[in-house]
């Protein structure tokens, strides 16, 4: 891309394959733009074609082929305008969390094709201001590089990992887009940096994913993914929860463990199933561990001990049951639904150690 005149700082990344994407990042960080985790479109140079706001959606692209709306055919993404005269196009973006620090980027060209974005880089900043931030617009402002220029192509998912990921906190990102075209979705993976209370007795939720926690692992996440467990809020309908497929097997569970944004004492669990009205779980039980391994725990591993026995779980509803454990510090929990079916939370209330 010889023809770019905006330069950035030079940061070192490694791509990451299509098919490795997602265990990659999926098991270690969030997505911190997720717009069910709040991330949100401040600014952009132009949506002539496509709502930059498309980006942000947790769920894959869709195509619908000779759909046309007033502006041409319908795209699942955000496209630009052709012909552009500035160096990028761009959408400034804040953070669904306080602030978080990055540790790779995708960018999804899916269904994009001959009207991709050639190339791609990303800027970040920390600010109190959204006013601020929206204003640089696609001027030099405060940016500093996150990710450096990268080629893209055509209907293809691109990441790239941090070959030294950011331990500087960002609260607002710039995608900027060169020199126009369309993307479908952008992730920035990357850890949460929690504004915690000062009162070590405040009781609130260590799991939630804005407060740092990270869903690890599952059984089975076949219609909806490990990590909307720890999404604020209750959702909007069935699509954002935890669901497994249906098990034919007798004796069978199925289970995801979570690690807390911080280790804690858990008072009190919330296991919600709003929205799951003829597919929640029979019954639900919650284990907890006190892990010191450099890898997340594995289900069969030794050490969990039981929060809470089984309890028998009903449609559409938050089941609320205190621990057993309220004076044990933990950093794990497992989620064990019988014999399988789909969880919207979890929510595991306690203190910070």
């Amino acid at each position: 891309m010889d023809e770019i005149t905006y330069e950035l700082g030079a940061v070192k990344a490694t791509a990451v394959p299509s098919d490795n994407i997602d265990d990659t990042f999926r098991s270690t960080s969030i997505d911190l733009v997720s717009a069910p985790m709040g991330g949100k479109t401040l600014a952009f140079s132009d949506e002539w074609f496509a709502d930059a706001a498309n980006l942000l959606t947790p769920t894959p692209p869709v195509r619908k082929p000779g759909k046309m709306v007033y502006t041409g055919a319908w795209y699942d993404g955000w496209e630009t305008r052709r012909h552009n005269t500035e160096p990028f196009d761009w959408v400034v973006i804040r953070l669904g969390v306080a602030s978080g620090t990055v540790v790779g980027v995708e960018v999804d060209t899916a269904y994009f094709n001959g009207n991709h974005a050639p190339a791609i880089s990303v800027e970040g900043c920390f600010s109190q201001s959204d006013e601020e931030v929206a204003s640089w617009k696609g001027d030099r402002g405060k940016w500093e590089a996150v990710l450096g220029i990268q080629e893209c192509g055509p209907s293809q998912r691109f990441g790239w990992k941090l070959d030294v990921p950011s331990s500087k906190p960002l609260t607002h990102v710039r995608l900027n887009m060169y020199p126009d075209g369309g993307i479908a979705r952008f992730r920035l993976f990357g850890h949460a940096v929690p504004v915690f209370p000062d009162d070590k007795d405040a009781i609130f939720d260590l799991a939630a994913a804005q407060n740092g926690g990270v869903a690890v692992s599952c059984s089975d996440q076949h219609f909806g993914t490990k990590d909307n467990l720890l999404l604020p809020g209750r959702g909007k309908d069935m699509g954002d929860g935890w669901e497994t497929s249906r098990s034919r097997g007798k004796e069978h569970v199925d289970w995801a463990i979570l690690k807390l944004g911080a280790p804690g004492c858990i008072q009190k669990f919330v296991v919600d199933t709003a929205h799951f009205r003829g597919n929640f779980p029979q019954k639900v039980r919650l284990q907890v561990m006190a892990w010191k391994g450099s890898s997340a725990p594995t289900a069969d591993a030794e050490g969990w001990k039981d929060a809470i026995e089984s309890i028998k779980c009903g449609p559409d509803k938050e089941h609320e049951v205190a621990s057993l454990l309220q004076d044990e510090a933990v950093t794990h929990v497992k989620l064990i639904i019988i014999p399988d079916g789909g969880v919207k939370r979890l929510r595991a209330y306690g203190k910070r150690v």
